[in-house]
């Protein structure tokens, strides 16, 4: 174990963010921590690295070993090149360089025992270079920096000048080079495209230390992670596996304990109808029942309803109207900026339905390409056409249509009036927005936070054609799977750029790979993609065994066997509902006779309160044996009704 942290609790004024939050890392253990927006992922690391105080618990590092933190926010300002930042972290192995080669220098003016004391010194610090890699450090730094996505030509850039994303990326690097026993990563692919993070993830599996990650990027916690460690209103629970195992078992878990919950719950209603029913009898042995079910009741240890976030949002994309079945045609399209060209003759379609992942490395015209699209920028040659009834809802970060002076609130309700409070509540619940955040001016709203609320404008607009640039960008999880709920029943075309790759494995149909200023076409998902990546699709070749045809005949079986399935569910069904109706019969004939005999009892009883009758010894007995044999049955009846309506 080289990490372990028991009891962590943290509050800011009545918040709890975490409360005795304990949990260990394993030397060479790949963990993440989720959780919503807000939850205390970020503020678990911080605690870790001493950088705010935890109300309650401890922090224990195994002794001797060294620890590693890169924080969300980077601000370098070294007047350093991104090389020469970067070479800072071997400035021990560049020092031992250093002394290497000035006893080299020195080693032809000495002679005797001082000659042989440097000739030792050389000998240690060759060895210890040599033990830590020394040969191969310039190589390195080169690989991590390429590795994250700087170009060659770009190593000689002051860091002052750079983006907080490249600065980022700088740190990182800076921190990967150190080689600290456990490295802490807080939202380490933000500033990264796809190629970037498929190497930061190789690169961390193979990582000899401890690694603990704060991340939204599923499809990178899925290949690099084998713990996660979750924290749900300021409760924090552990789970062995990747985020795909995490997720089923947290919804296994959850789903065991609302069935429970149902359960005791239905018990309780049915315990409570039983007792107003024997209670309702007015016999002793009824009532006394009564009471004995109702003590039962009081020591039952109540089972509580298990909490859910968002569970009542549920965003529904309807188009206002269906489109042609041609909705998009690109012939010949090219964009340069010089001296850069982005793309040349680019030709594709899309087809109504379709839902089209862009992807491709920074810088190389996804986003442009919307933008021609959209007529945000002209292209420079080529034409694209729209088919018919094509009507576009674009999302895009860098232009948002809103009104500064109005309320997140105000903005949705002024350009959707027919919604009602609720729907445009749960709306901006789906996006973050909750409580009194909903009555934030727009003018106060960071970057992010703007672009989430244009993204929920969109989402209300009906258009049949959404055109979306990065739309899973500062959202949490579980907003991500709500938007790729609504994307999945989406019953119009959808085209957008994502380096999101488990958002595109969830919702994309078709992926178009901008690469060598062209594009690529693969029919499938981003798991197609990696599989094929290296051969152009083949769905359209013809032969008696084409990949096509093969997938028909797999889900032709798995059609007939799901029908198979289905008639034998169907007929086990009938057979149950048929036993049910059968015993809610009993019931109501039992409850029918009872009601009869109660009745002839009580008119018994008024008849013995008549002169005639208690004058007359032989209807007083008739009588009396009457109301004993009803009182036999009624017992018996009471009895049966318990057992059915159990």
């Amino acid at each position: 174990m080289i990490l372990a942290c028991h009891n962590l609790t943290k509050a800011f004024g009545e918040q709890v963010i975490v409360q005795n939050a304990s949990f260990h890392i394993e030397d060479h253990e790949k963990a993440a921590i989720v959780g919503l927006n807000g939850a205390g992922k970020s503020t678990v690391l911080k605690m870790i690295v001493g950088e705010l105080p935890a109300d309650e618990g401890s922090v224990l590092l195994t002794k001797g070993k060294t620890l590693g933190y890169l924080a969300q926010h980077q601000d370098l300002m070294s007047g350093r090149s991104i090389y020469d930042e970067v070479r800072t972290a071997k400035a021990k192995i560049i020092e031992m360089e250093q002394q290497i080669r000035n006893i080299e220098q020195e080693l032809s003016r000495l002679s005797g025992e001082e000659l042989e004391k440097k000739l030792a010194l050389y000998q240690r610090l060759t060895a210890d270079f040599e033990q830590a890699d020394g040969y191969a450090y310039r190589s390195e730094l080169t690989g991590v920096l390429k590795g994250l996505g700087f170009l060659e030509e770009e190593f000689s850039k002051p860091v002052d000048t750079l983006s907080g994303g490249q600065k980022t990326r700088v740190s990182l690097g800076k921190l990967l080079l150190t080689r600290p026993d456990i490295l802490l990563l807080d939202e380490p692919t933000n500033h990264l495209d796809m190629n970037s993070i498929a190497w930061l993830e190789n690169y961390l599996l193979n990582y000899p230390g401890a690694v603990l990650i704060v991340s939204h990027d599923r499809y990178f916690l899925n290949r690099v992670v084998t713990k996660v460690l979750e924290i749900e209103l300021g409760t924090l629970t552990s789970y062995q596996g990747n985020y795909s195992s995490y997720a089923k078992k947290k919804q296994q878990i959850r789903d065991a304990k609302l069935k429970e919950y149902l359960n005791q719950q239905r018990e309780i209603r049915h315990q409570e109808a039983v007792i107003e029913k024997l209670r309702s009898f007015n016999r002793e042995k009824s009532i006394r029942r009564a009471e004995s079910r109702e003590k039962m009741l009081s020591k039952m240890t109540i089972v509580e309803k298990p909490a859910q976030i968002n569970t009542d949002i549920h965003l529904v994309l309807e188009p206002s109207r269906t489109s042609g079945n041609d909705v998009l045609s690109v012939q010949n399209l090219g964009k340069s900026f010089p001296p850069q060209t982005l793309f040349t003759d680019v030709s594709f379609e899309i087809k109504r339905g379709e839902h089209v992942a862009v992807i491709g490395d920074n810088g190389t015209g996804k986003t442009t390409l919307l933008k021609i699209l959209n007529n945000v920028v002209p292209a420079d040659t080529g034409t694209f056409t729209l088919g018919t009834n094509v009507e576009i809802g674009y999302y895009d970060q860098e232009h948002h249509v809103l009104h500064m002076e109005k309320t997140i609130f105000e903005e949705i309700s002024d350009t959707y009036p027919n919604l009602t409070n609720t729907e445009i509540r749960n709306m901006l619940a789906a996006f973050l927005f909750t409580g009194d955040d909903v009555f934030k001016l727009i003018q106060d709203l960071s970057g992010g936070e703007r672009g989430r609320v244009s993204l929920a404008k969109l989402m209300l607009s009906e258009a049949n054609f959404l055109i979306l640039d990065e739309p899973t960008n500062h959202l949490d999880i579980a907003s991500k799977e709500i938007l790729e709920k609504a994307l999945n029943d989406y019953t119009g075309t959808l085209l957008y750029v994502s380096h999101d790759r488990y958002f595109i494995n969830q919702t994309a149909t078709r992926i178009l790979e901008l690469v060598g200023n062209t594009f690529v076409n693969y029919i499938g998902n981003y798991d197609y993609y990696l599989e094929k990546k290296e051969e152009l699709t083949r769905i359209y070749a013809s032969g008696p065994a084409s990949p096509k045809e093969l997938s028909q005949v797999n889900a032709s079986l798995a059609q007939g066997d799901a029908s198979t399935s289905s008639r034998m569910s169907w007929q086990e069904h009938k057979e149950e509902q048929a036993k049910l109706r059968k015993r809610a019969n009993e019931l109501k004939k039992t409850e029918e006779r009872i009601e009869i005999l109660e009745d002839r009892d009580a008119k018994i009883d008024e008849l013995l309160t008549q002169e005639e009758v208690y004058t007359n010894s032989v209807r007083c007995q008739e009588l009396a044996h009457e109301k004993e044999a009803n009182a036999q049955e009624l017992e018996i009846l009471y009895e049966k009704w318990e057992t059915l309506a159990e």
